[in-house]
């Protein structure tokens, strides 16, 4: 065939930014004639040539969706109705197109610059009104990563803040949901607390608890009436957390009004398809007394400089990894994509069509239960909500029958099967499961199924709900369209401009890579569904964890963490077990360098383990010799090292080998953080280099997106030495159990990394690393004259990420480094990474995907900055008055009265390119002190906005 004629795969292109005629430009700037000379004077020589990353050629974007397609294909979609906290939803249509399929949502940051958030801050308000109203507690946080994880966070939050503070034990109802309990086992064992699973109605004495966890309804359909259980627990001291179904709460009597101190869940049959485990966002609410120890973010309303509300996250002192060796929890990310699909779904339904959607769901198992009863079967719940149990003879041939009609019930054991209906469930499905359930009788008939009722005046819930008026006027699609397209042009995501963030890797989300997530054939499996039906799932995940092995070079990778912050968690634990199975009980000291991200040492913390800190010298680097001095110091008791590579200061540090040699040597095992991966793939492989286990970030490296702050994926790989060890359901013989609560966490946007993998192809991803080092030393080359770069390697070039020190401008102009990201958003920019990892500076980022021009674009901006803070430093600015400090400008103050000394062009037009296409931030600089002091965090009242 001649070349004209043969496939070619334009991916690559397409994903990475410069053409070919940029890369060359870019070259020159920074003094190399070819990509390859670049990487040959960064990657330090002790670690060349340890990828194993092989040369494979890429698929087109037509021929890998034919693939995937095929994969999708094998599994079976059953209609399902296994229950177990996951359920059949129907995601309302405007929602899935003007959201989820959206890159104005799916490709924005982490809301840390409220200014170009507003947006998703609202959206994420509504969440949290939303789980205030249905819980009847008065504080909730913008999500938690799924409920096995929330349950767990809410465990040591009970243990943190109980006043029985002699027990180590803590109760968990046997009603609760099994992946709940086994989370909770493995959370728990690290930090010596027990797990007693038991029956609360039982409970006598209270006083060994310091806390207990509560299922409502309970799993095997029950509701029960909690008020005393609650009161015994009390009177002991401890308090208690109640896992419950918010779609249920829209009838039954919310925790809040029965005694509960928490409550947890999942927002999941919120419009959130199944999607076999995950993403889906759980829920956390709790008294208003707790509210500064409550896990996870928190959106609150503020004002901006001209006294107008404003939203922001609120007392980011919080978040527990900011607490670093102290903390009780690693989380520092959320579920925001998938809370606000839920909340938009309570929006798009209104409080009258959330009941409508819970009471015909209820009626259908009411009518279903009684069909049951007819046939002469029994049903061991009186009161439900939406599960019964069902006793029979032999469950085994009923599950086989079932199988062949393309049926899934929930296993219980020989002689029960549990049955959960959903908002998908029709009429004629129950008729069906009448008939399986007959057997060689006839079915009973449905008549009067629209009366059927199973829940007594007591269990109803008296108190309104979603009287917000955001609930109760875009009930039509016109009206929700157009609130999604007000809310998504309040933000900066992907789709408008460059995110420069450091070590955030904020690179392109293909199209092509998106398309797979919404197919059905992912979407409506169940994640607790017969292996067989699965079979497309399970070749998906072979082929992508061979590929992140490859990329990697380790032997084994669980994707169950479903974020970065349960994948280090997860390696830890892989590393905690392997020392106990060796009988090395003793070692528990972590060392942790002086720059690492806090999750580092509050996920030491969490397993158990004593942080000792090692020294980084002047250039950023660790520093050898003190961390060669404490790991001999603490040789018998030394676990691990955790050290991130490329190093936080963006830097590859030269003595990687001899490091983690060191740790070795001292019996000890390394974990690298794979934050930086994206400097890496294809270069060098940290499980060739000296590394035990690294979690690998894929909403960073391998191109899931952000979502606004979530979701995320942190698979770990690992040494074969460690495989035993990697978390799943039922693995306790080694006390390393499950991380999350489906069997392959957020497996529904897995396909995504598969895409960019296959499609890259092994060149094209090596090439998406070289690309990144070179935006990277190309911005430090254009800006260094304006700004020093903080930290270089030997040869005066960076990783893929490099840090400008602002420090010095505070002293020269009284200019801070909030000032110059505020100004960003000025030109149309994200900031970069403030203060991280050295206070005063910014951290870019500019990926691979990046052009020529938009890389230009963003060192103007900062070279125009840079210029007005010379004004200021020549004495011709007002240090108080001038663009920076009044940063960022809106449309509504430029067409105001002006007393500015600067001119309304220099505020919003500071360069000709912004008049073709000018962002216009919705608030001006917002008030963090303000937002701290006057906490509202759900959608305020009209008067609470007029106060403001």
């Amino acid at each position: 065939m001649s070349h004209e004629l043969s496939t070619r795969n334009e991916f690559i292109a397409r994903h990475i930014g410069p053409s070919a005629a940029e890369e060359r430009t870019m070259l020159e700037r920074v003094g190399y004639d070819s990509l390859g000379a670049l990487t040959a004077s960064v990657i330090p020589s002790g670690i060349k040539g340890s990828s194993v990353l092989p040369a494979f050629e890429g698929l087109g974007e037509a021929e890998a969706l034919a693939a995937i397609k095929a994969i999708a294909l094998r599994n079976q979609e059953f209609k399902t109705y296994i229950g177990q906290g996951y359920y059949g939803t129907l995601t309302p249509a405007p929602i899935l197109r003007n959201l989820l399929e959206n890159p104005a949502w799916y490709t924005a940051y982490t809301p840390y610059q409220p200014e170009i958030s507003q947006g998703r801050l609202e959206a994420l308000l509504n969440f949290q009104t939303l789980v205030i109203d249905l819980t009847g507690l008065p504080i909730a946080n913008a999500s938690l990563l799924d409920e096995a994880t929330a349950a767990a966070e809410a465990m040591t939050f009970c243990k943190r803040l109980s006043k029985n503070k002699s027990s180590e034990r803590f109760f968990a109802s046997k009603h609760c949901l099994p992946q709940t309990i086994d989370v909770l086992k493995t959370r728990a064992e690290p930090l010596g607390i027990e797990v007693v699973v038991g029956d609360e109605f039982e409970i006598e004495d209270a006083s060994p608890f310091f806390g207990a966890l509560l299922q409502y309804p309970a799993a095997d359909g029950d509701i029960f009436d909690y008020t005393a259980v609650i009161d015994r627990f009390h009177s002991a001291n401890a308090l208690v957390a109640v896992a419950a179904d918010l779609l249920a709460l829209t009838l039954l009597t919310p925790p809040g009004e029965f005694g509960a101190d928490v409550a947890i869940g999942t927002a999941q049959r919120f419009g959130v398809p199944l999607g076999f485990g995950g993403p889906h966002a759980a829920y956390f609410a709790t008294r208003d007394t707790f509210k500064r120890d409550m896990p996870g973010r928190l959106v609150g309303l503020s004002i901006d400089r001209h006294g107008n509300p404003a939203l922001r996250l609120a007392m980011q002192t919080r978040e527990q990894h900011i607490r670093r060796e102290k903390a009780t929890s690693n989380i520092c990310t959320a579920q925001v994509l998938l809370a606000n699909i839920a909340s938009m779904y309570a929006v798009y339904h209104g409080p009258e069509g959330l009941k409508r959607i819970a009471t015909r769901v209820h009626k259908l198992t009411a009518s279903f239960a009684q069909g049951l009863r007819t046939l002469g079967l029994t049903v061991e719940q009186t009161v439900f909500f939406d599960t019964v149990t069902v006793a029979v003879a032999d469950a085994a041939p009923l599950h086989a029958t079932a199988h062949d009609r393309g049926i899934n019930l929930r296993v219980i054991d020989t002689t029960h099967i549990g049955v959960s209906l959903d908002e998908s469930t029709t009429l004629d499905d129950v008729s069906e499961l009448l008939s399986l359930f007959a057997g060689t009788k006839s079915a009973p008939e449905l008549e009067g199924a629209s009366d059927s009722w199973a829940l007594p005046e007591a269990s109803l819930r008296q108190s309104a709900i979603l009287q917000h008026d955001v609930f109760n006027k875009h009930h039509s699609e016109t009206e929700l369209m157009r609130y999604l397209r007000k809310l998504a042009d309040k933000d900066l995501a992907l789709d408008r401009t460059m995110i420069p963030l450091g070590s955030c890797t904020m690179k392109l989300n293909a199209a092509s890579e998106m398309i797979p997530i919404t197919w059905s054939e992912f979407g409506n499996l169940h994640p607790f569904a017969p292996a067989e039906q699965a079979q497309g799932y399970q070749q998906l995940t072979h082929e992508l964890e061979e590929m992140l092995c490859a990329a990697t070079g380790y032997d084994a990778v669980s994707l169950q963490p479903n974020a970065g912050s349960q994948g280090e968690y997860a390696g830890l634990l892989a590393i905690r077990a392997y020392h106990l199975s060796r009988g090395d009980e003793q070692r528990d000291i972590c060392l942790i360098p002086s720059s690492a991200h806090g999750t580092n040492p509050a996920t030491a913390s969490m397993v158990g383990m004593r942080v000792v800190v090692t020294a980084c010298d002047s250039r950023g680097n660790v520093d050898i010799e003190d961390l060669r001095a404490k790991a001999v110091e603490h040789k018998d008791r030394l676990a691990a090292l955790m050290i991130t590579y490329p190093s936080t200061h963006g830097v590859f540090e030269e003595g990687i080998r001899e490091i983690c040699q060191i740790v070795h040597d001292n019996g000890g095992q390394v974990y690298i953080d794979g934050a930086n991966m994206n400097a890496m793939v294809g270069l060098c492989a940290p499980g060739k280099f000296g590394g035990d286990v690294s979690h690998l970030n894929l909403h960073k490296t391998f191109c899931i997106p952000h979502g606004g702050g979530g979701p995320g994926v942190g698979p770990i790989g690992v040494k074969s030495h460690l495989a035993p060890f990697l978390p799943g359901h039922g693995h306790w013989e080694h006390k390393a159990g499950p991380v999350s609560a489906a069997p392959f966490g957020s497996a529904s946007i897995l396909p995504i990394s598969w895409m960019y993998m296959k499609m890259m192809g092994g060149d094209g991803l090596t090439r998406a690393s070289q690309m990144a080092i070179l935006g990277a030393n190309y911005i430090a080359r254009r800006l260094e004259e304006h700004y020093p770069v903080l930290y270089t390697g030997s040869n005066g070039l960076v990783a893929h990420e490099c840090i400008l020190d602002l420090r010095p401008l505070k002293d020269s102009s009284g200019v801070t480094v909030d000032d110059v990201a505020k100004r960003l958003i000025d030109f149309g920019f994200h900031a970069p990474t403030m203060s991280f990892p050295v206070p005063g500076t910014l951290m870019i980022e500019p990926t691979e995907s990046e052009s020529l021009e938009e890389l230009d674009r963003f060192c103007e901006a900062m070279i125009a900055i840079r210029e007005e803070i010379r004004t200021l430093e020549r004495g011709e600015s007002d240090p108080q008055d001038n663009p920076l400090k009044n940063a960022p400008h809106t449309a509504a103050e430029l067409v105001g009265e002006w007393t500015h000394p600067y001119s309304r062009e220099q505020a919003v037009y500071p360069v000709r390119s912004l008049v073709d296409g000018k962002y216009w931030p919705p608030v001006g600089r917002v008030d963090n002190v303000y937002g701290d002091r006057n906490l509202v965090c759900a959608c305020p009242s009209i008067e609470a906005y007029q106060d403001a």
